[in-house]
C-alpha cells in the first residue's frame, strides 16, 4: 500500500510578544512543544483551517492569518510524513480551553521556546523564522 503525506497547519499565535506552545499527550509528538494546528480537510482554505483547528483545541478567535512557509516533517520512529503549513496570527479574543491532545497550554517568548519541541517547530526554525521581524 502506497503511502503519502498528510497536509498538516501549525498556527503561530501571537499576543503580548509571545507565542501560544502546548505540551502534546496522547498523539504522536508525545512530551514535546508545539503551536496549535490539525489537518487540512478536503477543499478548504489554508487560512480557514488555521482559524477552524485554534478554535476547536484552544477556544480562541485568532485574526491577520498569513502564510508563512511549509516544512517537509518526517517522524522516522512513527512512520509518519506531513508538510506542515506555517500560518502565523494574533490572538483576537477567547479564553484557553482544555484540549485532550495538550497536556498544557503556556506563553513563551520565541527566543526562549521549551524544550523538547516537535519535529515540524525545529524544521520551522532550520529557516531560522521569527515571526516578530
Amino acid at each position: 500500500m502506497k503511502k503519502e503525506p498528510m497536509v498538516g497547519v501549525g498556527v503561530i499565535i501571537i499576543k503580548d510578544n509571545k507565542v501560544l506552545l502546548g505540551k502534546r499527550k496522547g498523539s504522536h509528538g508525545e512530551g514535546a512543544w508545539a503551536p496549535p494546528g490539525g489537518h487540512l480537510e478536503f477543499n478548504e482554505d489554508i487560512e480557514d483551517c488555521a482559524k477552524r483547528e485554534v478554535l476547536e483545541e484552544i477556544g480562541i478567535h485568532i485574526k491577520d492569518v498569513s502564510f508563512v512557509i511549509a516544512t517537509n516533517d518526517i517522524f522516522k520512529e512513527e512512520n509518519r510524513h506531513h508538510i506542515t503549513l506555517w500560518m502565523v496570527s494574533c490572538y483576537d479574543y477567547g479564553g484557553l480551553k482544555k484540549y485532550s491532545e495538550i497536556e498544557k497550554w503556556e506563553w513563551f517568548e520565541w527566543n526562549n521556546l521549551p524544550e523538547p519541541l516537535f519535529i515540524p517547530v525545529q524544521n520551522l526554525l532550520k529557516f531560522n523564522y521569527d515571526p516578530f521581524k
